[in-house]
């Protein structure tokens, strides 16, 4: 079997190409850690800004101790054809009440599935993003994309 030869990467396009995975993967994998253990599950963001990401979760759920003990995190994006981006950052708990309130008036599965903004099981975290990276299938090699785009 020949080995695939990746189509190259134009660097001046890497903030649209990363933000095309974006838009294609609706279900990201956030990695965390649980003491010594990394932990990976996907999620459905709530909102994203550029390579800000907001995830809801519930006070319950064990990632909420996780994030708590270590917010240091990374989310990891893969569209259909293999390319992916990687967020590395730090989740923030969202106080911001106009903030949470257009979230909410934007996701009806969490207003069918919690009632109200004002549920106490409610957290929604922001992932600052410090890094992201972005490699197309095959290619094996990690592009870093301009935080600012």
């Amino acid at each position: 079997m020949t080995r695939p030869a990746p189509e190259p990467v134009d660097i001046q396009r890497l903030p649209e190409l990363a933000h095309a995975v974006l838009q294609a993967d609706h279900f990201p994998c956030l990695a965390s850690m649980d003491g010594d253990q990394p932990r990976l599950r996907p999620i459905s963001p709530v909102r994203t800004d550029g390579f800000t990401i907001y995830v809801a979760n519930l006070r319950a759920y064990h990632k909420t101790r996780e994030i708590a003990a270590n917010p240091r995190v990374e989310l990891c994006y893969l569209d259909k054809t293999h390319n992916q981006v990687r967020i590395t950052g730090t989740a923030v708990i969202v106080d911001d009440r106009e903030l949470l309130q257009e979230i909410w008036n934007d996701n009806p599965l969490l207003r069918q599935y919690l009632g109200t903004v004002d549920n106490p099981d409610l957290i929604v975290y922001r992932i600052d993003p410090n890094r992201v990276r972005y490699m197309r299938e095959w290619a094996l090699e990690y592009h870093n994309v301009p935080l600012d785009s």
